[in-house]
């Protein structure tokens, strides 16, 4: 029997080196403010602070997401933009080595025409303490300088499944191309975009919306979309109460209230099948045209936070592209969000569909 072919995805969005730092609670102090859930980690100036490790990885949005759908058995490419540097080809090795095509890396040339002239590739520097939620200095560099000719619309030719991560800075601006080009070409169009991109790109972000078949938010990232989402939608049902036999969390911000249920079907009225919420421990939503369904965080123990959201947003894309439907789609997705956060690393943990499944469903 012939093997069926492989559905094709492209990743779009960061790619970055990543220095992470795990510090003990102990030794680094954590203050939390009594009238909010906000809290810092405190640095003394001048002193050296004794990590009980230093890894270096690469990472990013789109490399994050690229490596989870590779192994999820997908045929990948990354379309990412990088320096002329040894940065660079870090990344590069390492989307070689996850059978990851690099037929769609740009790179910022500091002798050419590229307006970027001599960016170099992005980097991270994480410090992870306490509840191991990473405090995070980012040189974006590289990744905020996508152009118009770097995503043309042949980068999207024959293309299954394109998912597009957080665009920074004026790559950000490319995000309505991006999208419209991949729907042209025929694919599946998964979007998760940061905060920053949805405050500051609000309009061409909501005119992008018929174009995008599955959204994927924080909790944050939806709270902060509220008051641009009412404007953009209506006053008239701000305050309405859940619906019966809906649940879920609502969304208040200075002044502006929705239940969950009411937000995801105002976004899915501007285009998309699918809106996902993701709220760490208390699990995720995921609405469809048959209502909203919640499913619980995986309990498992947390050595670091960074790449969940990568790790759910691009499991959960895969999944639907292949035909599960919701509770499915979004258990997988958990289970992979999970197997990352027990690992420091935005990639160590994730899973091939195998022992995916087996997890899930076994």
């Amino acid at each position: 029997m012939t093997a069926l072919p492989r559905l094709k995805a492209i990743t779009v969005g960061s790619a970055t080196v990543d220095i992470i730092a795990t510090v003990a609670s102990d030794d680094i102090e954590r203050m939390t403010l009594h009238n909010s859930t906000t809290s810092f980690l405190l640095l003394e100036p001048g002193r050296k602070v004794d990590a009980s490790s230093v890894i270096t990885q690469t990472g990013g949005g789109a490399v994050n997401a690229a490596v989870s759908l590779a192994r999820l058995g997908l045929d990948v490419s990354a379309l990412v933009k990088l320096g002329e540097d040894h940065n660079a080809e870090k990344i590069i090795d390492r989307l070689s080595q996850e059978g990851i095509g690099t037929n769609l890396v740009r790179t910022c040339r500091g002798d050419g025409p590229d307006e970027a002239g001599g960016e170099t590739t992005a980097v991270s520097v994480m410090i992870a303490s306490h509840d191991r939620n990473a405090a995070i200095f980012t040189h974006r560099g590289a990744n905020g300088f996508l152009t118009e000719a770097d995503v043309a619309p042949q980068a999207f030719a024959g293309a299954d499944l394109v998912y597009v991560t957080n665009l920074s800075n004026d790559s950000a601006n490319r995000f309505p191309s991006i999208v419209s080009h991949a729907k042209a070409a025929g694919a599946f169009v998964a979007v998760n975009p940061g905060i920053r991109q949805l405050t500051r790109k609000t309009d061409p972000f909501f005119d992008s919306l018929r174009h995008v078949d599955l959204l994927v938010c924080n909790y944050e990232e939806a709270r902060a979309l509220v008051p641009a989402l009412v404007n953009r939608t209506g006053w008239e049902r701000q305050s309405a109460p859940l619906l019966e036999g809906e649940t879920g969390p609502c969304l208040e911000i200075e002044g502006f209230r929705l239940s969950l249920a009411d937000y995801t079907r105002r976004l899915m009225d501007l285009g998309p099948r699918y809106v996902a919420v993701t709220h760490g421990a208390n699990g995720s939503y995921l609405a469809d045209d048959t209502g909203l369904h919640h499913q619980s965080a995986i309990q498992t123990q947390v050595l670091g936070t960074v790449g969940a959201g990568d790790a759910f947003a691009s499991t959960l894309a895969a999944a639907l592209v292949r035909g599960e439907d919701s509770p499915r789609a979004t258990l997988l997705a958990a289970h992979n969000a999970a197997s990352v956060v027990r690992h420091v690393d935005a990639q160590g943990g994730l899973m091939t569909l195998d022992a995916l499944k087996k997890a899930a469903f076994e």
